[in-house]
């Protein structure tokens, strides 16, 4: 039985500053018995933190690592029950500048948890989306930054299901690309997640609204799973040239990280003995190394993507492996993965 907290491990370079600049809370409905679901499994993923609140949160960020601050990215989470569709992820916004003021209280101890929102706007509402971006920025004026709009999607519908029904090339629309064009005046910033043979899409967008700026997602979700599986040597070359496609873009950052999700098919998912941060880094060094090469540590910044990469590990060894893979980094170096980057990148005031 996966059991990530077993594993507790010496905090590597425990005053360093961390600015873990992804991560979510939700309150989702407890798993219900039936029958097995597959160890590469979202569902399976789900089953295990179904709930993923402030303290749990707090728990997290207090379990040994100088966490100062972080970023939340929206989860469709607390949307509101009622009142126009698309209006209804104001709820999340709310929710979260409430959970972003509990800690800025102080109550807490120092930690700046949810200092920056990225929340969710529906792009393909095109112009419409301007006034529901303004809205979201009302509801949190000092802490709104951005919006995610994810699309990943795959012909083979094992790996992400049927969630996601926008297509291959989402992001190339025209419908979206009108709601795009809102996000640069108002100073507001785009995250991307989607899966590796999509990032020349993100380049294509990246190259078309070159005043954005915007931020991959979990280093591009290589694949090793369903379709993928076994082919992760066979499709590193073509996730890297996509890597350095995007970095010549001036106007991307990139989020390194997520490699703990099951869509990268390590053995290391769900595995009855949690990997040590040392089989992680071991394993997420060719990612990591590349991200960093391509971008400079300036345009990256390591990321939790808790509660999600609960399926790999703790939150305490995340980091440790991060701090392993960050081993030969200068001091500045250092301080631009782990907080110099998240600060600037994503304006906080902390």
């Amino acid at each position: 039985m996966y059991r990530p907290e077993s594993l507790k491990e010496p905090i590597l370079e425990p005053a360093l500053p961390i600015v873990d600049p992804h991560h979510h809370l939700w309150d989702r409905p407890a798993p219900r018995p039936g029958k097995p679901l597959p160890r590469f499994s979202m569902d399976r993923l789900a089953d295990l933190n179904h709930s993923y609140l402030y303290d749990k949160l707090l728990a997290d960020l207090t379990s040994g690592h100088n966490v100062i601050a972080t970023v939340y990215l929206e989860a469709n989470s607390m949307y509101r029950a009622g009142g126009p569709e698309d209006a209804r992820s104001l709820g999340e916004t709310e929710f979260v500048n409430g959970v972003g003021a509990m800690f800025a209280s102080g109550g807490y101890g120092d930690i700046r948890a949810i200092a920056g929102i990225v929340g969710y706007v529906n792009l393909m509402l095109g112009d419409a989306a301007a006034d529901l971006l303004d809205a979201h920025t009302a509801r949190a004026p000092d802490r709104f930054r951005g919006v995610r709009n994810t699309v990943p999607w795959d012909a083979d519908t094992t790996i992400i299901g049927a969630r996601w029904r926008q297509g291959a090339h989402a992001y190339a629309n025209p419908k979206f690309r009108e709601g795009f064009r809102h996000l640069a005046p108002r100073g507001l910033s785009f995250d991307a997640w989607l899966f590796e043979p999509q990032l020349p899409d993100v380049v294509d967008l990246a190259r078309a609204f070159p005043d954005t700026q915007i931020i991959l997602d979990h280093a591009g979700t290589p694949l090793g799973m369903g379709a993928y599986a076994g082919r992760r040597e066979e499709r590193f070359p073509i996730w890297r040239d996509s890597i350095r496609a995007l970095a010549a873009c001036p106007n991307v950052a990139i989020k390194v990280g997520g490699l703990a999700m099951p869509f990268c098919g390590f053995d290391s998912f769900m595995s009855d003995s949690p990997a040590s941060s040392k089989q992680l880094a071991a394993d997420w060094e060719p990612y990591v190394e590349t991200c960093i090469e391509a971008f400079s540590a300036n345009r990256c910044m390591f990321e939790s993507n808790f509660p999600v990469d609960l399926g790999t590990c703790n939150y305490a060894v995340l980091w440790n492996a991060f701090k392993r893979l960050a081993a030969g980094a200068s001091a500045d170096e250092k301080t631009a993965l782990f907080s110099g980057t998240a600060k600037r990148v994503y304006r906080l005031a902390i």
